[in-house]
């Protein structure tokens, strides 16, 4: 299918005013009632807030180039702050809400955010407004200085500005000043400040162009979703990250509906998608949508208007989701935060075994290349090596460290430190990371291709291969195992599955049986998952 027009770019404030002026009174963002009690807001309606709260933020003397922190939960809330800062050219940055004291003392700083806009909406993961008191007690003594700190939804909350008279205090300031100013703002200034997810170092801000976000934003939606506006498109995933950004701005460029949630919860997941007849299901990670297909109300549920599902899983994963979604069809992709989020996406066009065994090929006028990881030359024919990546979606830089900027580039091209292949047809073949290799007594084993065999295993929900030390093998692998429901398997089950079948350095020496897995803002922690071990 031939995308809708050709390569775009824009910012994400005139994307935005466009979507609204051409799809006013259609649906732009929609909640669950339940946890949302104003949940819906069309095109219209989100332009006049979010100019309204661009007013009240000129008031407080927010300006262009200002960094303007995001700790809330998913929210309307949230994406109308985000987008009355874009309205300003103020850079908005994103905050995991999962963040405690240590990361956020050192998110704020780094960021030099000059405000911090926070919400007393209920939170799965803690009260936001008490955690930002607790970076900044009383000063004196060396304490950090806090940026103004704005509590939007107007709770008055002791040492923040109250929502309510914020909302009111831009009535001095002229819109027509504020609309007027957009088209000042170029494709090439920051759009975002995302931070990547830590491990054992501090995350790194990640500056993200208009140019890289709407760009890959159109090119997803027209290239490979073929987005139209009366799609919708249901993406619950965290709205501090990329993997909701990125779709949301491919909903604007269509005029189409975007489906969030505050925090996800199955039931009303599965309700959601069937009452609000949603047509793109952007799970994405086999956590999530490993719950939705073995939910007991999943073949209840009318979800017949869903045509496209997202989802990174291995293969024997992906043909589980496949057949249970059948005849909506599964489709993967490939990116990263410094890519301006996803850099490859499947076509619906391709083969099964294309979309179980790639990530699509690249959007147009990006380039991949496979490396030696030492070396730097190119690695021939479809040989494996590190991804790289040029053109227009790279970020602009880590925050405040141009050493770690310098390492991660390479005469223009961006080092991943993913592994994987490009195949004949151009498409990639992720490998996994390339510090997700293990050393088995002096054979490599890649956790990923592990993990995609043991998913082949019929009781088996999901898998996760971490190397634990060994004192004459260097590493082994352990398999931590999340089962079926209902499904019985022991250990010494999928040790047998595996004898016989794979070389016996890949055999896991140990299975580990969890039913919750540590979770980042998307992602499993395999780092947690060795502290584990650590403990035993």
């Amino acid at each position: 299918m031939p995308s809708r027009s050709p390569l775009e770019f824009k910012t994400l404030p005139r994307l935005f005013l466009d979507a609204a002026g051409r799809h006013g009174d259609r649906e732009a963002l929609v909640f669950p009632t339940v946890q949302l009690a104003d949940n819906r807001r069309t095109w219209a309606e989100l332009r006049d807030r979010a100019v309204a709260l661009a007013r009240a933020l000129c008031a407080h003397d927010i300006r262009r180039g200002d960094h303007v922190g995001l700790f809330m939960p998913n929210s309307i809330d949230f994406m109308e702050c985000l987008l009355a800062c874009a309205l300003l050219g103020a850079v908005p940055v994103p905050v995991n809400v999962r963040y405690r004291v240590t990361e956020l003392r050192y998110v704020i700083t780094n960021a030099r955010l000059k405000m911090l806009i926070t919400s007393s909406l209920s939170s799965e993961h803690a009260d936001l407004c008490a955690l930002l008191r607790q970076c900044f007690p009383a000063s004196g003594g060396g304490a950090p200085r806090p940026p103004a700190m704005l509590e939007i939804t107007g709770s008055g909350a002791p040492g923040f500005i109250d929502g309510s008279r914020f909302r009111n205090s831009g009535s001095g300031i002229n819109e027509a000043d504020i609309l007027a100013g957009v088209d000042a703002i170029d494709i090439g200034d920051p759009a975002l400040v995302m931070y990547t997810s830590g491990t054992t170092a501090h995350p790194k801000g990640c500056v993200l162009s208009h140019r890289a976000l709407v760009g890959n934003g159109i090119a997803m939606g027209r290239q490979r979703y073929y987005l139209g506006k009366d799609d919708r498109f249901w993406d619950p995933l965290p709205m501090f990250h990329m993997a909701s950004l990125l779709p949301f701005t491919a909903v604007t460029d269509a005029g189409a509906a975007f489906l969030g949630m505050v925090h996800v919860d199955i039931d009303l997941a599965l309700e959601m998608l069937e009452q609000e007849g949603a047509t793109v299901c952007y799970s994405t990670f086999p956590t999530i949508t490993a719950d939705l297909v073995d939910h007991p109300d999943f073949r209840r549920r009318n979800l017949s208007r869903i045509r496209r599902v997202n989802c990174v899983a291995p293969r024997e994963t992906l043909r589980r989701f496949q057949s249970a979604f059948a005849p909506a069809v599964v489709t993967g992709a490939y990116g990263l935060t410094e890519a301006g989020g996803v850099i490859a996406h499947n076509d619906p066009g391709e083969t099964l075994e294309s979309r179980l065994s790639t990530c699509g090929s690249p959007l147009r006028d990006i380039e991949v290349r496979i490396a030696d990881m030492d070396s730097g030359v190119d690695v021939t024919g479809l040989g494996s090596g590190e991804i790289r990546i040029r053109g227009y979606c790279l970020f602009d830089g880590y925050l405040g460290d141009p050493e770690a900027t310098a390492a991660a580039m390479e005469d223009g091209w961006f080092r991943t430190g993913d592994l994987g292949a490009v195949n004949a047809q151009g498409r990639i073949c992720y490998q996994g990371r390339a510090k997700d290799t293990l050393r088995v007594g002096g054979e490599n084993l890649s956790a990923l291709e592990l993990e995609s065999y043991l998913a082949s295993h019929p009781a088996v929900k999901l898998v996760q291969v971490v190397g634990e030390p060994h004192p004459r093998l260097q590493e082994v692998p352990v398999a931590f195992v999340e089962l079926l429901p209902g499904a019985s398997c022991s250990e010494q089950d999928l040790i047998d599955y595996c004898r016989g079948r794979i070389a016996s350095f890949k055999i896991p020496h140990k299975i580990r049986f969890v039913t919750e897995w540590p979770m980042s803002a998307t992602k499993i922690q395999k780092f947690r998952l060795r502290e584990m071990l650590e403990q035993d």
